[in-house]
Order: structure tokens, then sequence, then C-alpha cells
């Protein structure tokens, strides 16, 4: 019995700090590169199980050098993997990213085995996701299977939580089949083609959003905190002030947290408040799987104390 179904992705990520992004045909030097475990579908499903949910992962990795450490370390925090394949006919994904001196981000990713991620992976779980309360999907796999696994999750009656992520235009009908979407401003932006920066451009997208069919949408704005909205109004949620160390796997975090407090029966605001403290904490050090919060760490921030320095900041 698992709480939390995640269909996504899992990337090796070499990541690279630099004092600034680098300008076209620019060499520049950088410092402390690492091997990171990540991947939007893998990260998320590691930030929900280390704050105390029951999570499987199901997707694919290749046959190479980084598939099985990927596949060993969602083992480790607790991850149910047994529907991971290891696909010999491809690459692992991997994800370049350089993280700037501010904590900001950029990033290419090269989907690999993620891009073979197909409809017979998700028929694989359909026992097991009859019995869970939530399936979390991204855009790190290919649309039919997402839209394939969304469907499976309807028939079971299993709450959908879509982080349109990384961003690219989407079919409504796909929106509209998940009962949560949750993108950034960038990937808002794509969905509705509005330019979303700040709170008031984000409501005309969220209105534009819940127009689509998704009863509730929740549009992350990094520094500047969420907005949720549904047809009974919006609400905008805050961030706490943090020192940012590197944005890498925040939005992921903020996603597992929104699902670990709904499967927890958090109520709807409490639960984007609860997400948004875990996404958070999750800026406050380096890396992307590396940077997840535990439950502790998530209750007392999420309960008004400050955060403790955090481990692990290179």
């Amino acid at each position: 019995m698992v709480d939390i179904v995640v269909v996504g992705s899992l990337n090796m990520d070499l990541v690279v700090r630099a004092p600034r992004m680098p300008l076209p045909g620019e060499t520049l030097p950088g410092r402390d590169f690492q091997m990171i475990p990540g991947g939007k579908g893998a990260n998320q499903a590691a930030a929900a199980a280390r704050l105390g949910a029951r999570v499987a992962m199901v997707g694919r990795v290749g046959g190479d050098a980084f598939g099985s450490p990927l596949i060993e370390n969602l083992r480790r925090q607790g991850v149910d993997t047994g529907h991971v394949r290891i696909d010999d006919e491809a690459a692992t994904g991997t994800a370049m990213i350089i993280v700037d001196d501010s904590g900001q981000n950029s990033i290419v990713v090269a989907p690999g085995a993620n891009g073979r991620v197909n409809e017979q992976d998700v028929d694989r779980l359909e026992g097991m996701l009859g019995h869970a309360q939530v399936l979390l999907v991204q855009f790190e796999v290919p649309l039919e299977t997402v839209q394939h696994a969304i469907q499976m999750a309807a028939r079971h009656q299993v709450k959908v939580i879509l982080n349109p992520a990384p961003a690219r235009p989407a079919p409504i009908e796909l929106i509209a089949g998940a009962d949560f979407v949750v993108p950034n401003e960038f990937e808002a932006g794509t969905l509705t083609g509005l330019e979303t920066k700040d709170v008031p451009s984000a409501e005309r997208a969220a209105r534009k959003l819940l127009g689509y069919g998704p009863p509730v949408v929740i549009i992350t704005l990094g520094e500047k905190g969420a907005l949720m909205a549904t047809d009974r109004g919006m609400v905008h949620v805050p961030a706490r002030k943090v020192q940012a160390v590197d944005t890498t796997a925040a939005g992921d975090a903020f996603t597992g947290g929104l699902a670990f407090a709904l499967v927890k029966g958090f109520p709807l605001d409490e639960a984007v408040r609860y997400a948004s403290c875990a996404g958070t904490l999750a800026v406050t050090k380096f890396g992307a799987q590396t940077s997840l919060p535990s439950g502790e760490e998530v209750q007392a921030f999420y309960e008004g104390q400050d955060p403790e320095p955090r481990g692990g900041i290179l």
C-alpha cells in the first residue's frame, strides 16, 4: 500500500557553481562540480518520502553507470522503486545545471530513458494506483504517458497533481484531467500565453487555467510565495525570507510537500502553506535531492520556527 504514486523522470544532475551565468560564447571558470540525483519525478518522490509519505516511483533509467545509483538513492530515502525499469537501449537522463552566486540556476536536460516511459509502464502499476490517494505527474516523460496515467487515476478516483514542468504546450484536455495544476510563473505563461511575473499577472493566468477545467490551480512564485486559485476565489500565500543558496528542486519540494499535506488531510490553504515551507527550505541547501528537507524541518518551519543552518552548503 502506498499513499502517493509518481510517474516521472529520473536524472543524474551534473552541477557546477559559477559566479554568474556565462554569456553566449563565453568560457567562465566554475567550481564545486558535483553529480547529484535529480529529475522532477524522482525529486518529488523523494520530497514526499522524506516528509513521511509512502511513495512509489514509476519511470526508467538507462543501463549505464548512472542508472543503478539513481534507483538505489531513491530506495535509501524510502521510495518503492519496484516500477523503475532499467532500459538497456537508452542512456539515463541527465541535466546540466549551472548555479550562480545568487542561487539562481540554468538547466539543460537530456531526457534519455525518460523519453521512453510509455503506457505499458503505467499499466503495470494499476493495482497499486487503485489503492493510492494521489498521483503526481510532470512533463519530463512523454505527454501521452502523462495523459494515460491521469485517465487511469480518474478511473480509480485518485487525486491528480500535475506539475506542468518543464514548460511546454499541452492539450487542454490533459490540463482539465488534473485535480491540482501546479506550474511556476514561466510554466503558467507557456500554458496560457499570458505574461506571468507577479501576483496580479499570476491571478490572470490562474483564472485562464481554471477555465480549462481543473478545480484547483496553484502558481508558485519563487520568493513571492504561491497563488492558490479555485472557483471560490484566490489566496496569495507569501513565502518566508531565507538566504537562497540554490533554487534547484524548490518547485519539486513544494509539489512533494503539497502531495504529503493533502494525504495527511490538511485543508487546502494550509496544504499550500505547508508546501511553501518545504519549497522555501529547499533553497537553503545546494543540489536537487540533497536539498530536500525532512519532515521535522518542514514541521518546525511551518509552525513558525526559523530554520537552523542546514549542512551540506558548498
